[in-house]
């Protein structure tokens, strides 16, 4: 007998708002169960000490989150100049003291070293994997174990203040870069040595800051929607954006309705511009449901590769 799943059937991208000093998957959880939904997953983890856009896929929206995990992220940082931490944040120990002593010449040098193209080396206290274990579990253990150097891009890198030892800075990056590390070498560079002492996440991938909601603003209209005695999703579901936004760099290509069934049993299909190797977006009809997202194949046809599952 098949398991009947527990939760609803609620499918989108919720943009919370993570608080600091909260993990990633604690704030996915609690959100999930706000929504009641029977499906939930985040596209990427902050550090507890970070805040800021944690894009939470519901639903078939889970099916597509690989997509903002792969997107361009944007952050504010603050560093602490003049000491150096285990961490490279203010969670560890600071390990070194350095006068600070840099003219704004030498900042600016040193943040055009970080522009563009470059390798980098993740932290230990990172949660990429080393034999089936997170870095930061090593770390914990004094046990330091080889990482690969990794190509980032840093699309911007914008000086925004510098008071007293604490320097802000705004960067738009590729995934995969840690701003920890990049702080830390910063320090290294200017001689005085950098930890970040405030970190929030801006954007990912094209969505709106100004669609963010916190935990606490979820939680309040739960609260609402029991004291007008009716459903909390009357509140919290027109919050959600819709699951394809999770694609929506992906150029669409409309299908007649009369393909629709054809292309959801897993079928390919006719369409018209298609071009070898390019990823799609797949909409159904004048009303241009999202179904999925598919390519070309070795016929010339629409093959699906990840379909929704379409309920009422």
């Amino acid at each position: 007998m098949a398991r009947r799943s527990r939760g609803r059937l609620i499918d989108g991208v919720l943009l919370l708002d993570k608080d600091t000093g909260m993990s990633s998957n604690f704030a996915l959880q609690r959100v999930k169960r706000l929504f009641g939904a029977a499906k939930a997953g985040h596209t990427g983890a902050l550090d507890p000490l970070a805040t800021g856009m944690l894009p939470v896929c519901l639903g078939e929206a889970t099916k597509f989150s690989q997509h903002l995990l792969d997107a361009d992220k944007r952050y504010l940082v603050t560093a602490k100049l003049g000491e150096r931490t285990d961490t490279s944040d203010s969670d560890g120990e600071v390990v070194q003291t350095r006068p600070i002593d840099f003219t704004q010449a030498q900042l600016e040098t040193a943040l055009e070293y970080f522009r563009g193209e470059t390798m980098q080396v993740p932290s230990m206290y990172s949660a990429l994997k080393y034999q089936g274990q997170p870095l930061y579990k090593y770390a914990r253990e004094g046990i330091e174990v080889p990482r690969q150097a990794r190509h980032i891009t840093v699309f911007e890198l914008n000086f925004v203040s510098l008071e007293g030892d604490e320097l802000t800075l705004d960067i738009h990056c590729s995934k995969g870069t840690y701003i920890r590390t990049i702080t830390d070498d910063l320090g290294e560079m200017l001689g005085c040595g950098a930890h970040v002492i405030m970190l929030r996440r801006t954007q990912v991938a094209g969505y709106p800051a100004e669609n963010m909601m916190s935990l606490a603003t979820l939680e309040a209209l739960v609260a609402k929607a029991d004291e007008q005695e009716i459903k909390s999703s009357l509140l919290l579901d027109p919050l959600l954006l819709p699951m394809d936004t999770a694609v929506s760099s992906l150029r669409e290509i409309n299908l007649p309705e009369l393909s629709a069934p054809y292309l959801m049993q897993g079928q390919a299909v006719q369409a018209l511009g298609l071009i070898p190797d390019e990823l799609v977006r797949i909409t159904i009809g004048d009303e241009r449901q999202f179904v999925g997202i598919g390519c070309m194949n070795d016929e010339g046809l629409l093959a699906p590769k990840r379909l929704v599952v379409l309920h009422d």
